[in-house]
């Protein structure tokens, strides 16, 4: 019988083989679609916002956009309501042992400031890729370093420091719900 993660035991080693392939991305909307079919939260991946100007149809069943530009700049990623509370967050992955500020917009840093100034649950989750880590980091530990550093990344420390480890799990392979109830209602 094959584990549901992919954890293979050769030679008294555990290898894991769960998440090769997989995107932060993919993992959240999995994990997302567990929590609404389990009636415990609706959250939501925002569309972006595009406005099309041509289009071709190779055949009647297909189209293929040829252009198109942003409407306005998205906020964030994801937003839906959880325990009665507004939760809005944003989802990167990087590769290196830092997070570049490069990688999340000064709109975006606004919205999820302005959030959490009216009461909503706001927060990164980002995913360091070669160490295979996913932190979520609240938006006033974002704010704090914003306002102390002057580094143009986020190191991987101060993700291992400030935010807390998201362990992945077969379902939700992204618990990070666990961590909100830890934060903000206190279970």
């Amino acid at each position: 019988m094959k584990h549901p993660m992919g954890i293979k035991k050769t030679g008294g080693h555990f290898i894991q083989y769960g998440n090769r392939g997989m995107t932060l991305e993919s993992d959240l909307s999995s994990s997302n679609l567990y929590y609404l079919e389990n009636d415990i939260a609706v959250i939501y991946k925002k569309p972006t916002p595009l406005s099309i100007c041509k289009v071709d149809y190779p055949s009647r069943m297909e189209a293929v956009i040829k252009e198109a530009y942003f409407k306005i700049p998205s906020t964030t990623d994801y937003n839906g309501i959880y325990k009665g509370k507004y939760i809005d967050f944003e989802a990167k992955e990087t590769k290196g042992q830092s997070f570049p500020l490069a990688n999340i917009h000064k709109h975006q840093i606004v919205h999820l400031q302005r959030v959490e100034k009216h009461g909503g649950i706001s927060f990164l989750i980002v995913r360091f890729t070669k160490e295979d880590q996913t932190f979520l980091l609240e938006t006033k530990f974002l704010t704090k370093f914003l306002k102390e550093e002057t580094r143009k990344s986020i190191p991987l420390s101060y993700f291992q420091q400030y935010g807390v480890s998201i362990p992945s799990r077969y379902n939700p392979i992204v618990p990070y719900l666990k961590i909100v109830d830890q934060i903000y209602f206190g279970g």
